[in-house]
């Protein structure tokens, strides 16, 4: 299908003798948002920073099948880790800005990736995210100052600011209280005009609300590592399902 972005293909990842997930396979599509779903300790988090390679940061992890990235494996000896981490960014469980000022936060990177106009992205990306006009007066004001609910979004204009095609986010309202978790649900939704994004979370009605595709991790006993056992429609997934475990997951009965 020509609009997909990502294809994950029978992706298995270990910490040392630890098997996280295993044959694991998930077809993304371009500007829609994808959820992940499923209980604690199956491997979500683990997949989704394997999208972007972040997981081998870790030493201990072994990988293999593989990922496409615009038809290309990220696995690919050619790809520069720089650039493919800029084309495809991630926004953290808990805000991450830099111990720096708002404004820095937002301009490092720009430098660092060679942009110029850097004043004017920066002021774009805040305004992208709905949060120039809170913080246009204090730019800057250390970023550690701002709420929860305004780091995370100053790090998601951080992500944007750098022009990615793909946005990865592990639990990002996980954190915050339920305002701030309606506004960073209806940027999210936004941005979907523009970026492709898969999200991972234990919120099951967030998924609900916000996705266009759902994708079911679960804990596979036999085996000692997770997997993706369905993925859909949101719609499907939540509603017409007919896997047991999908069911009993979204209806409570189990996880």
């Amino acid at each position: 299908m020509s609009n997909i972005i990502l294809e994950i293909k029978n992706l298995q990842l270990s910490y040392g003798t630890e098997c996280a997930f295993s044959n694991t396979n998930l077809s993304i599509e371009k500007n829609k948002i994808t959820s992940i779903i499923g209980p604690s300790g199956c491997g979500k988090s683990s997949l989704l920073q394997s999208i972007n390679r972040m997981t081998e940061l870790n030493h201990e992890v072994s990988i293999s099948g593989d990922i496409f990235f615009n038809k290309q494996s990220v696995f690919d000896t050619r790809i520069d880790l720089r650039k493919l981490r800029k084309k495809i960014g991630i926004v953290f469980q808990e805000p991450t800005p830099l111990p720096l000022s708002i404004a820095t936060n937002i301009e490092l990177p720009l430098k660092e990736h060679g942009f110029d106009n850097i004043k004017e992205r920066m002021e774009s990306a805040l305004k992208a995210v709905g949060l120039w006009n809170e913080v246009k007066n204090k730019l800057k004001s250390p970023a550690g100052k701002l709420s929860g609910g305004q780091k995370q979004r100053l790090c998601i204009a951080r992500t944007i600011a750098l022009e990615p095609e793909v946005i990865l986010m592990d639990e990002p309202c996980s954190s915050l209280d339920p305002k701030s978790t309606e506004i960073i649900e209806e940027l999210i939704t936004e941005l979907r005009n523009d970026y492709t994004i898969v999200i991972v979370t234990h919120n099951l009605s967030q998924a609900k609300r916000i996705s266009d595709k759902t994708a079911v991790f679960w804990f596979d006993d036999r085996a000692c590592s997770g997997s993706i056992i369905e993925s859909s429609d949101t719609d499907y997934i939540f509603n017409h399902s007919q896997n047991e475990i999908v069911k009993d997951y979204i209806s409570g009965l189990k996880g």
